[in-house]
């Protein structure tokens, strides 16, 4: 994911740039299209650096028009919704009055809570080494700051189609930054690649917007080794 570094409650007017989207590097993975009104949170995403590392690194290579390679498209999409625009009421790629999204079979959050709280915080929860209590823009400066060449996602295979999409997925960056513990305690990291691994089973209604999201993975495979660089 494209991590911003600095708040700015601006707004930028206008669609994201080819190389956000992926055209400079000879494949588009995200369209997005914001509202003329859309009020980001800080400022318009660049996601050139991310999507470089995502593009050189990345375990798959869709066939375009595949299911895969809708899935990766409505997944960035979704990302860029839930990381850089503040008000649910601005989303296109959720159904916000329907919208839940839980980990491990917890307990459900919906679209106001996630964008309170941010979508790491509600992915990573309450582990031994890190909790939900941190800011959403203050988890987002972290993350930043320990994967500064970006932390990229990919879809590695989906098992089933609309309306329910099940599907396995890759989350992976090199720790060559700075890591922050709940106590205030910094982790250097030494480059090393993290792999992250898990899957999704997504709900989506005709128009291909997000209904429910409920992803598996363990918490503690991205935390523990922040830790231990």
């Amino acid at each position: 994911m494209a991590l911003a570094q600095e708040l700015d409650k601006s707004v930028e007017t206008g669609s994201l740039s080819d190389e956000s989207k992926g055209l400079t590097f000879g494949e588009l993975i995200r369209d997005y299209e914001p509202l003329p009104d859309t009020k980001w949170r800080f400022g318009k995403p660049n996601y050139a650096t991310v999507n470089k590392f995502y593009f050189e690194n990345r375990a798959m290579k869709h066939k375009e028009g595949s299911l895969e390679a809708v899935v990766t498209n409505i997944v960035k999409n979704w990302e860029v919704e839930s990381h850089h625009i503040a008000s649910p009421h601005q989303w296109k790629t959720m159904d916000v009055s329907k919208f839940q999204a839980a980990v491990n079979g917890g307990c459900p959050a919906n679209a106001q809570l996630m964008a309170d709280i941010g979508p790491y915080n509600l992915l990573v929860g309450e582990t031994a080494d890190y909790t939900s209590k941190v800011s959403f823009e203050d988890s987002n400066k972290n993350f930043g700051s320990t994967f500064p060449e970006g932390f990229a996602w990919e879809v590695l295979e989906v098992y089933s189609g609309p309306p329910t999409v099940t599907f396995k997925w890759r989350h992976f960056g090199k720790m060559s930054g700075t890591f922050t513990d709940k106590k205030g305690k910094e982790h250097k990291g030494n480059g090393e690649m993290l792999n992250l691994i898990g899957m999704c089973i997504a709900k989506v209604n005709e128009e291909l917007k997000i209904e429910s999201l409920d992803i598996y993975y363990a918490p503690d495979d991205m935390i523990k080794p922040l830790l231990s660089k």
